[in-house]
């Protein structure tokens, strides 16, 4: 299609004027109006002069007239003084919250403050909840949740302490799959209603859209399904003329497609809170009531702050998961080396002991092709479909994993294999094509329980053009052939740590065969040339045999030729007299070394940082053929080690209150309570560090390091807010929901 023929993008609809064929684009911050327990208004500043605000605002004031254009002062000089010391927060990413008494009639509120995109200071008030002594519920609760172990038993914890905080009906832990469709993981309920545990729904039913905003604002009250919205007036905002961004309003208006979703349900309130892992949003805390129930700005803020505790220990959970999966791996490496030490010949490593291969990835069978040869172990299919699967993976996108749940239908030519082989994982051990390590899990005819059929998300009412989301929520089964038990993310870490220790082990063991037979020296070398990973070989007196392009590239001036000797290469190290003393110690003592070194580098005054491998290479026991040196670039590893310093200085500093407002003993209860959380993600960082690879470790210490900061800025946030006036006189109610 040519640039002329595009089709245009459709636009994506207001608030409220969305349907089911457009929903996923609605613009759902953009609501323009509130739920009507509580006001809003947007204030100019520095004046504080109101420029926009809630149809029911000069009700819930107490004011006799409009507001537009009246200055805070002269509605609430209390509430001004104190919206004044706090204009100097960052209001940006977590509301700042305040008590205080408003109106002629005193009524104690709770008063959240932020600043929207677009310049203006939104100002949302709601009658203040009942004191809780968070203090301990918090402190407890994270105590409770580090001493969970399991991922099971972490989510079922935390469904029980939420139901606890919030005394919601129902409290579902809400966990998403790579899809999107999600899985009721645990649930606690009120003993006569229908239970949704296992439940799944289809990614549809959570627009992209909101997934967004869940991970900005982290928690979403829904206080009466029936209410009525209050328009903000005047509908646009003067300081934008556009409609006010309300992402991080708690009182903003729920889509009328998701309040409709709810009353399918049966559902009257909500609250709904993010659980972030590794900066992506994991899953949902989803609380449901039968009738309407409001949640006050500090079982909120409670909320929030057992959310990330959560989201942490989630990480360090499945952190631990893949140290352990990594911890396989190594034992199965040192096997092999073993192998070649003892009989030549790695692959027995691999092979003698059938779960070597199948348990670290949970498959029934395993293949090796390699060399135009097959070894297998377990259930797995004859050798010529081996060798066509072989073929079939050339022709795919080169990966480091490549994964397949169901085969037949990724390659219809092989859906005979289905019976045996429906899972499929294959880490190539090479650049040769055709050379992989192969596992298969069966076919798994199993039964997915939906809540409600996935394929009907709408239902046509009297009229046919009228259509709303799906009003039946019974369990819906839909048998799934074809397919075998997913891969976890576990099983896929397994299998490239195994892939990439096998493919060094490859490389290292055709080096040396290189050496013992010269008459398959030009096929090796090709195979020794196209690897990745740098290599150095020598002949018994150092003299160098053959450097790889790998190795040209990371030294370019340092091309190996027979006449060279690989002292030739101590110039490049920036610890030449060490790297002497142990080259020294390699070729003369025959002594293998494993150390690390750095490469002189322009672009970095310390070095590359580089893990050197060397290795004498034996016909019998006093006679060497040569010596192998393979190097790894530990750049990444030394990011990631100064990401845990940074870490480790951002922890200790989170200790520190980060405001010179609070008094000692308040001051006392921020360290007591910041203790828990630190605690645990200092335990999470640990975790991490030890399981996960080092390209990702910054990124999930990063995410571990920001909501330990988060957690410090929202429980300063709540103590400074307990600190407020808690008494007001009694005041007639004011008709609010």
């Amino acid at each position: 299609m040519n640039a002329g023929s595009a089709l245009p993008i459709a636009p994506s609809p207001a608030f409220g004027e969305a349907d089911l064929s457009n929903c996923e684009r609605e613009q759902i911050h953009l609501a323009g109006s509130i739920q009507p327990h509580g006001a809003l208004l947007v204030l100019l500043e520095p004046e504080l002069a109101v420029a926009q605000s809630s149809a029911n605002a000069a009700a819930f004031l107490g004011h006799p007239r409009p507001l537009t254009g009246m200055r805070l002062h002269a509605l609430c000089p209390e509430l001004t003084a104190q919206v004044a010391s706090r204009l100097d927060a960052a209001l940006d990413a977590i509301p700042v919250a305040l008590r205080c008494t408003v109106g002629p009639a005193r009524r104690l509120c709770d008063v959240m403050l932020h600043r929207p995109a677009g310049g203006g200071l939104v100002m949302e008030l709601e009658p203040a909840g009942e004191v809780i002594d968070f203090a301990r519920r918090v402190e407890t609760a994270v105590q409770t949740l580090l001493s969970a172990y399991t991922l099971r038993a972490l989510c079922d914890e935390a469904a029980r302490i939420f139901r606890e905080v919030t005394g919601y009906d129902r409290v579902m832990i809400y966990r998403f799959d790579e899809d999107g469709h999600g899985e009721v993981y645990s649930e606690q309920r009120r003993p006569d209603l229908e239970p949704y545990l296992g439940n799944r729904y289809p990614a549809s039913d959570i627009p992209q859209i909101a997934r967004r905003l869940y991970e900005r604002n982290r928690v979403r009250v829904l206080v009466d399904i029936n209410y009525t919205p209050v328009p903000l007036e005047p509908r646009l905002s003067p300081l934008t003329a556009a409609e006010l961004d309300m992402s991080l309003c708690v009182l903003r208006s729920s889509s009328p497609i998701h309040v409709q979703y709810l009353k399918n349900m049966g559902v009257a309130a909500t609250l709904v809170t993010s659980i972030m892992v590794g900066g992506r949003l994991w899953g949902l805390v989803s609380c449901h009531h039968t009738v309407p129930r409001s949640a006050s700005f500090e079982t909120r803020a409670v909320c929030e702050l057992l959310s990330e505790a959560l989201g942490t220990r989630v990480a360090a959970l499945e952190s631990f998961v893949q140290g352990q999966a990594e911890l396989s791996v190594r034992r199965l490496e040192q096997r092999m080396i073993e192998a070649i030490t003892r009989k030549g010949d790695w692959r027995e490593a691999l092979f003698d002991v059938p779960d070597t291969l199948l348990q670290p990835v949970g498959a029934t069978g395993a293949a090796l092709l390699f060399e135009g040869g097959v070894q297998t172990t377990g259930e797995v299919p004859g050798t010529a479909e081996l060798r066509e699967i072989g073929r079939w993976i050339d022709g795919q996108p080169r990966t480091p994993v490549l994964v397949v749940n169901a085969l037949g239908a990724r390659a219809p030519g092989l859906r005979r294999l289905t019976p045996m082989a429906s899972g499929l994982l294959a880490a190539p051990i090479s650049s040769v094509p055709g050379e992989y390590l192969l596992w298969f899990r069966p076919e798994q005819k199993r039964t997915v329980t939906w809540g409600g059929d996935p394929n009907k998300p709408v239902t046509i009412g009297n009229d046919p053009s009228e259509l709303s989301p799906r009003r039946s929520f019974a369990q819906w089964h839909q048998v799934v052939e074809g397919t075998a038990e997913p891969w976890t993310a576990r099983d896929l870490t397994a299998a490239r740590l195994i892939g990439d220790t096998v493919t060094d082990v490859v490389l290292q063991f055709r080096s040396v065969r290189m050496l013992i037979a010269q008459d398959q020296l030009d096929q090796v070398r090709r195979q020794v040339e196209a690897s990745e990973l740098p290599v150095v070989i020598c002949d018994p007196d150092g003299a160098i045999q053959l450097t790889n392009a790998a190795f040209d590239a990371l030294v370019p001036d340092a091309r190996g030729g027979s006449r060279r000797r690989v002292e030739d290469l101590l110039p490049h190290f920036m610890d030449a007299p060490t790297v002497t003393r142990r080259l020294r110690d390699v070729l003369g003592n025959r002594r293998s070394w494993r150390g690390e070194v750095r490469l002189k580098d322009e672009g970095e005054a310390e070095g590359r940082p580089l893990l050197v491998r060397a290795d004498p290479v034996f016909s019998a026991p006093d006679r060497v053929l040569g010596f192998v040196f393979l190097f790894n670039d530990l750049t990444r590893r030394k990011e990631a080690d100064a990401a845990r310093r940074r870490f480790q200085d951002s922890i200790l500093e989170s200790h520190r209150p980060r405001t010179g407002y609070l008094d000692t003993q308040e001051d006392v209860l921020f360290r007591a309570l910041l203790a828990s959380v630190v605690e645990n993600a200092q335990l999470a960082a640990l975790e991490i560090t030890d399981g996960v690879e080092a390209a990702r470790m910054p990124e999930m210490l990063e995410s571990v390091r920001a909501s330990v900061a988060r957690t410090a800025q929202v429980l300063e946030v709540l103590i400074w807010h307990a600190r407020r006036p808690r008494t007001a006189s009694p005041s007639p109610r004011t008709g609010d929901a």
